[in-house]
């Protein structure tokens, strides 16, 4: 199967907020006032939890169907808890994103035990963005200088 190519576009509306493009829908990241936003969408930590939850929800019905899981709801809770002090410059100590990200996978089904926890693993094992957050990924950080004309 061939690679598929998934591509945003975004541009600067305030120091705080992002107004990005993703195919036909706009999203837009912002933080709350305390953080020097105006709260017009979610923070970028916040949208990658969002993710995530979004990931782990369609391959849970994805392979739920394969495994003859009946599932009748999904309830899925994402929560990190992260140190601002690199964020804001103030400490080296610690790493600048979560430290640990949970997941309160929530479903309501008549499997058994061990056919959820079978489940379970095989959608880590499948949830792209599961992968991406477990394990390195390699990261090209190119710039591109637009001329300012007077």
């Amino acid at each position: 199967m061939s690679d598929l190519k998934f591509k945003i576009e975004g541009e600067a509306q305030t120091p705080a907020r992002l107004a990005a493009s993703a195919r036909q829908f706009i999203i837009v990241v912002d933080e709350p006032p305390a953080l020097g936003g105006d709260d017009q969408g979610a923070n970028p930590v916040e949208y990658l939890l969002a993710s995530y939850a979004g990931c782990i929800n369609v391959v849970a019905h994805l392979t739920a169907r394969e495994l003859g899981i009946k599932l009748s709801g999904l309830k899925i809770q994402v929560e990190g808890n992260l140190n601002p002090a690199r964020l804001f410059g103030k400490s080296d100590d610690e790493r600048a994103g979560f430290k640990q990200i949970n997941v309160q996978f929530l479903p309501e089904t008549d499997a058994s035990q061990e056919e959820i926890e079978n489940w379970i693993a095989t959608i880590k094992n499948r949830c792209p963005i599961n992968d991406n957050l477990a394990n390195p990924t390699p990261l090209a950080f190119n710039f591109a200088k637009e001329l300012i004309t007077t």
